[in-house]
């Protein structure tokens, strides 16, 4: 079987883009899941820090591996390369997953899955200004513009007053902001380096630096039984495998037949949420936000034969 013939099939791309989306909607119950397994659910940023260090690192070095062992050779970055690896490890692990650890002490699965999803309509909004063939359009501008009101729409969990706190809210939208920026760094530094390399070593350096910064202030943590090992575990699966089969689909297909399916990743966070956390997903506001935010990622990702730019 050739991996091209295979990514490129209906079935198989369907079930990979599920499984990766999957994952990723995974990860937010997981983390507040991990939270209770290593004893921080109370506790200071600083063990959050280092527990989600140790995630990536881990994530970081199962990459590596993959890697190396898929092109039968040690792998490691070169001297062109490091400089643009070492920021993008910093803005999209290590400062994303400052703000995003925190943001989930303050905030509910179901509402963290739906705000996170902003960060899609940040990357439309910043690869206008920085790649001159990925302007805004007006199907563009139609998808954000209904994703937004899904996020605006969210925060309204008490009637018709607004709940919007820093701490929480304002937290995950400065995470999904890193993503989207992240995103952007990704396109100039993967132009001539391969993507499942810049990926593998950016984790384990942004992983590094986050682990660094807990232990630095104060922040440690401690393995309670096989649960929180596993739990660990599975989160550093979630990070290096989701990333590697998107990659792969990526490779052998056209990105927007691809990033369509970027609207299951907060379906699956809701559905997760609600049966790993327990929390209430059966409410208008959540189907509403849902709808609207999943609407306007597949407009922006959707083909379309006569878009016109806005530049």
């Amino acid at each position: 079987m050739k991996d091209k013939n295979f990514f490129q099939k209906p079935i198989p791309l369907l079930i990979c883009a599920i499984i990766a989306t999957a994952l990723w909607g995974s990860a937010i119950p997981a983390i507040k899941i991990g939270y209770d397994l290593f004893g921080i659910t109370g506790s200071g940023a600083p063990a959050k820090f280092v527990f989600a260090g140790i995630r990536f690192i881990i994530a970081g070095i199962i990459v590596i591996i993959f890697d190396c062992i898929s092109k039968k050779r040690i792998v490691v970055p070169k001297k062109d390369e490091i400089k643009g690896i070492f920021i993008l490890g910093l803005v999209q692990t290590t400062v994303e997953y400052i703000f995003f650890y925190l943001s989930l002490i303050y905030l509910s699965g179901v509402k963290g899955s739906i705000l996170n999803s902003i960060g899609n309509f940040f990357a439309v909004i910043l690869a206008h200004f920085a790649f001159a063939d990925d302007k805004i359009n007006l199907k563009k501008s139609i998808g954000c513009i209904l994703g937004f009101c899904g996020v605006v729409f969210c925060c309204f969990e008490k009637g018709l007053d607004l709940s919007f706190t820093f701490k929480g809210d304002g937290f995950i939208l400065i995470a999904a902001f890193c993503f989207a920026l992240g995103s952007v760094i990704t396109k100039f530094v993967t132009r001539k380096s391969d993507s499942v390399t810049v990926t593998g070593w950016q984790l384990a350096i942004g992983g590094t630096v986050l682990a660094i910064v807990g232990a630095v202030f104060g922040g440690s943590i401690a393995f309670y039984g096989i649960k929180s090992v596993l739990m660990l575990i599975y989160l550093a699966v979630i990070s290096s495998c989701a990333f590697t089969i998107w990659a792969q689909l990526l490779k052998y297909n056209p990105v927007g037949k691809i990033s369509v399916y970027c609207f299951l990743n907060p379906c699956f966070g809701v559905i997760l949420s609600g049966i790993m956390l327990g929390e209430n997903i059966f409410n208008i506001r959540t189907a509403a936000s849902l709808l609207l935010v999943c609407a306007g990622i597949y407009i922006v990702n959707a083909k379309g034969k006569s878009d016109k730019n806005f530049s």
